[in-house]
C-alpha cells in the first residue's frame, strides 16, 4: 500500500514513521522545501519545546478541544519521550513540565526524526510543492510540476500560516477544501502584541517576571503569570503569548494591567522603598536591586518622580504612587504582529469532519489530516508539539492499516 504524506514538519514526520512500522507499505513524504523540519528547528528560541508533561485536552483550543482527547490519550507525553528515546534522542523535563532535547539545540529533534525516516519503505520527496490533489478510482493523484505521485491513502499535513518566513502556507487549508472540506477564520497565536506606549524603545530587550491582566473595554478579559518581554513594538515572551490568541479580536479597547512583583504585596513593596530613603542615591535608582534598572528607571519616571531628586527627599506619596506603579501599570493593546511573526495559528480546518480516533476523514475515505492544519492549537510551552506528534502518529498509524 502506498501512503503519501503531504508536509515534512513535525507533524508529517511522525506520520511518515508511524505509517511505516508496517514493513509493506510503501511511504512517500512530500516537503516543499529544501529540508524537512524548518520550523521546527526554529522552535523554543532554537531549543525545541518537544512536549509538557502536564499535556491534556484542556490546554488545547478550537471549536472542540475535545477532538484532541483519543490522540493524546494514545500517545500522551511520557510515550512522547519513550518514543524519542528510542530514535536517540535524550531528553530532560523542567519541573514546569516543559520537555526539551538535553543538548539543548532543536537541531538535535530534527536530525534524529531524519535519520529514522533513512528506511528503505520511506522515499522523501523535497522542494516538491504541490499543485493539486485529485481523487482517484485507486486513491489519489498528488500532482507537482511535471511530476506526478499516485497514493492509496493521504495525509495532509501541511501545517498552518503561522511563521510564514518558516515555511507557514496556506497549502493545507487549500487541498483539504478542493476535497470538500471547510476552514475557520485564521489568525496569528503565540505572538507578541503590538502597543503604542511611548517607553518601549528605552525598554527593548528588558525580560521581567510578571503577572499580566488582559483587560477589555475595562473589563478582565484573561490573565497569566510568567516572563514578559519588552519589545521595540509591544509586549512579547511567554506571560504574553498565553493571552495573545483573542487580544484586540472583534473591537473596542485593550490594554495589559502589569504586576512586576507578583510574589510581593502593595504594603511590603512599599515599606521596601521607605527604607530606601536612607540612602544618598538619585531617585533614578528607586528601584535598583529589585527591578531590571531600565524597567525601575521607567516606573519612576511614570509615577511624577524626577530623576535629578535624590530618594532620601521623597515623600510617603511619592514613594506610595512608585511601588503601584510596579504593582499596577497599565499598557494600551494595539494588535497582535501578523503570521509572520507568530508561532501557531489559532483556527484551520473544521474537526466535525474527522474522526478523532484515526484523524480519518469523514466526507472522503483514505483521506486524512494532523497537526496545525486543523482546528486545534495549544496554549504555550511544549502542547501544540505535542498535538503534532500525537495526531501525526495517529494518523501515519490509521493510515498504515490496510483494514481502513
Amino acid at each position: 500500500m502506498v501512503i503519501g504524506i503531504l508536509g515534512g514538519g513535525a507533524s508529517g514526520m511522525a506520520a511518515a514513521l508511524a505509517a511505516a512500522e508496517t514493513e509493506d507499505n510503501n511511504v512517500i513524504l512530500m516537503e516543499r522545501q529544501a529540508r524537512l523540519g524548518r520550523k521546527l528547528q526554529a522552535t523554543g528560541n532554537g531549543r525545541c519545546n518537544l512536549s509538557n508533561l502536564h499535556g491534556g485536552e484542556t490546554h488545547y483550543h478550537g471549536e472542540d478541544p475535545g477532538f484532541t482527547a483519543f490522540a493524546l490519550f494514545k500517545f500522551p507525553p511520557e510515550e512522547t519521550r519513550r518514543w524519542f528515546a528510542t530514535l536517540g534522542l535524550y531528553t530532560v523535563a523542567e519541573n514546569s513540565g516543559r520537555v526539551y532535547p538535553y543538548s539543548d539545540q532543536a537541531n538535535s529533534v530534527v536530525d534524529v526524526l531524519r535519520f529514522a525516516l533513512d528506511k528503505p519503505n520511506i522515499t522523501v520527496k523535497l522542494g516538491f510543492e504541490v499543485e493539486k490533489v485529485k481523487r482517484v478510482a485507486e486513491g489519489f493523484r498528488v500532482i507537482s510540476g511535471g511530476e506526478t505521485v499516485d497514493c492509496d491513502k493521504l495525509i495532509v499535513a501541511c501545517g498552518g500560516l503561522a511563521g510564514t518566513r518558516l515555511g507557514g502556507t496556506m497549502s493545507g487549508y487549500q487541498i483539504l477544501r478542493s476535497l470538500g472540506h471547510k476552514c475557520t477564520r485564521l489568525r496569528p497565536n503565540l505572538v507578541q502584541v503590538k502597543s503604542d506606549w511611548g517607553s518601549l524603545p528605552a525598554l527593548k530587550g528588558v525580560r521581567a517576571n510578571c503577572h499580566v491582566e488582559i483587560l477589555h473595554d475595562g473589563v478582565p478579559f484573561s490573565e497569566s503569570t510568567g516572563e514578559l518581554q519588552f519589545t521595540e513594538q509591544g509586549l512579547s515572551g511567554p506571560v504574553m503569548f498565553e493571552v495573545s490568541r483573542d487580544v484586540c479580536q472583534g473591537g473596542g479597547a485593550w490594554s495589559a494591567k502589569l504586576d512586576f512583583l507578583p510574589e510581593l504585596d502593595g504594603k511590603s513593596l512599599n515599606e521596601m522603598l521607605l527604607r530606601r530613603r536612607d540612602t544618598t542615591l538619585p531617585a533614578s535608582e528607586l528601584f535598583t536591586g529589585i527591578l531590571h534598572n531600565r524597567l525601575g528607571r521607567v516606573l519612576t519616571q511614570a509615577a511624577g518622580i524626577s530623576a535629578r531628586g535624590l530618594i532620601s527627599a521623597l515623600s510617603d506619596p511619592e514613594i506610595q504612587q512608585a511601588a503601584e506603579k510596579a504593582k499596577s501599570f497599565t499598557v494600551v493593546l494595539t494588535e497582535p504582529l501578523g503570521m509572520d511573526s507568530a508561532q501557531v495559528t489559532a483556527g484551520g480546518i473544521l474537526t466535525k469532519d474527522f474522526d478523532g480516533e484515526t484523524m480519518e476523514s469523514k466526507l472522503v475515505p483514505g483521506l486524512f489530516a494532523c497537526g496545525e492544519v486543523l482546528d486545534i492549537d495549544g496554549d504555550c510551552g511544549g502542547y501544540n508539539l505535542q498535538w503534532a506528534w500525537s495526531s501525526g502518529r495517529l494518523a501515519g498509524e490509521s493510515a498504515g492499516r490496510e483494514s481502513q
